[in-house]
């Protein structure tokens, strides 16, 4: 029996993973629950799966929460998400916690010593050099709930890792990966939500539609598997069939398939080393499927891609800001305040104007992610 302990439990990564819970009683226990704002939900969920800790954002929300769950601690805040975090009885963590928000509590779980499943990828794409070593300082698990790095693992599985040869990361390509330049200038938070593929979230939807998802993938892996930027490509591949690919020194070419459901990695995550089965998974037919194409990112189309590539080699701050700087954009233009394309305008201004930390602690990460934020606000007001 695991006991899972979700950050984030209202969202599409949250909701997902109650719901692969809920179809192994025997296997899963929350003990722990937390949210934002959605206070209706986290109290259904909390009534549902009867945790023993829940946290929301505000004070308000926590005192109109408790008299409503009976023998359940109810928390607020930062210091209620970080004692959630590192709560007794909780033997795995799943932090799916948008933005850099995940970072602290992250961190925390660790060092209380929790196995960590992680959907958040700002936690290593801003703190990876931090969150890596901590890792295996403490001696946990971090396991990804990403599809794409879920693919990878599994690719890797009884592998030399010092056999690696190259990652291919797969792309679905998004809402716009047949669009031009000048149709994307156009284009509206609704079109750009229209994922042909994938049911998650606003803000990785969007992430999608610019590819910095999938720079920014890019970074987990390089931060996940040790792996140099150079031995770590990204490819369109329409149909989100493949998630990833791992070739080794020999030029064997391993991959992972399967249809693309968020429920799959998050269940690997969670039962690792064993397989589940759940009914509720379609299973792929590759006659259905009938093709699996590929092509090259057309970085002309999707400067983030290549903002997101440079800021990882560059390392030190500048993940962290680039990162900092792409969610203020992103919610900007989720809120109409910013065309489509003045996200990748947002991002390019922020990095230019920062001034790098090359080794940063996490208090400097988290300062750096601060500045850029508001430097980010800045450029949006204006916009």
């Amino acid at each position: 029996m695991k006991r899972i302990c979700i950050l984030g439990s209202t969202g599409s990564i949250g909701t997902q993973t109650l719901d692969v819970v809920g179809r192994f009683p025997e296997k899963f226990k929350v003990v722990g629950l937390s949210a934002g704002g959605n206070v209706e939900l986290i109290e259904a969920q909390a009534k549902k799966f009867k945790p023993k800790m829940v946290c929301v954002s505000k004070e308000d929300d926590a005192k109109k929460l408790g008299p409503k769950l009976p023998g359940v601690e109810v928390l607020h805040g930062e210091d209620g998400l970080n004692a959630l975090a590192t709560m007794d009885g909780c033997d795995t963590v799943v932090t799916a916690i948008v933005g850099a928000a995940g970072l602290k509590p992250t961190v925390a779980a660790i060092k209380a010593k929790k196995n960590i499943a992680l959907a958040n990828k700002e936690t290593l794409v801003a703190g990876g050099s931090v969150v890596m070593p901590l890792v295996k300082k403490e001696g946990v698990t971090l396991l990804p709930i990403d599809s794409e790095h879920s693919a990878i693992f599994q690719c890797l599985h009884g592998e030399n890792w010092k056999s690696i040869a190259r990652i291919i990361i797969t792309a679905s390509g998004g809402s716009f990966r047949d669009w031009t330049l000048a149709q994307m200038e156009k284009a509206t938070p609704e079109q750009a939500l229209k994922h042909p593929n994938w049911a998650m979230g606003g803000k990785i939807t969007i992430d999608s539609a610019t590819l910095m998802n999938k720079g920014l993938e890019v970074i987990e892996a390089h931060w996940l598997y040790g792996v140099p930027y150079e031995k770590i490509e990204a490819v369109i591949h329409p149909q989100s069939v493949i998630h990833s690919l791992v070739e080794f020194e020999d030029t064997s070419v391993m991959a992972q398939l399967g249809l693309p459901d968020m429920r799959l990695p998050i269940q690997y995550a969670l039962s690792y080393p064993e397989r589940l089965p759940n009914p509720s998974l379609k299973r792929l037919n590759l006659a259905d499927v009938g093709t699996l194409s590929f092509k090259k990112i057309d970085e002309a189309r999707f400067p983030c891609f290549r903002m997101a590539l440079d800021a990882g080699e560059k390392g030190g701050t500048i993940p962290a800001v680039m990162n900092a700087a792409n969610e203020i954009a992103v919610f900007a233009f989720l809120n109409k305040k910013i065309g489509f394309m003045g996200i990748p305008k947002t991002v390019s201004k922020v990095v230019a104007a920062h001034r790098t930390v090359s080794s940063p602690s996490l208090e400097e990460i988290l300062a750096a992610d601060a500045w850029a934020r508001k430097e980010a606000e800045g450029y949006v007001s204006k916009a």
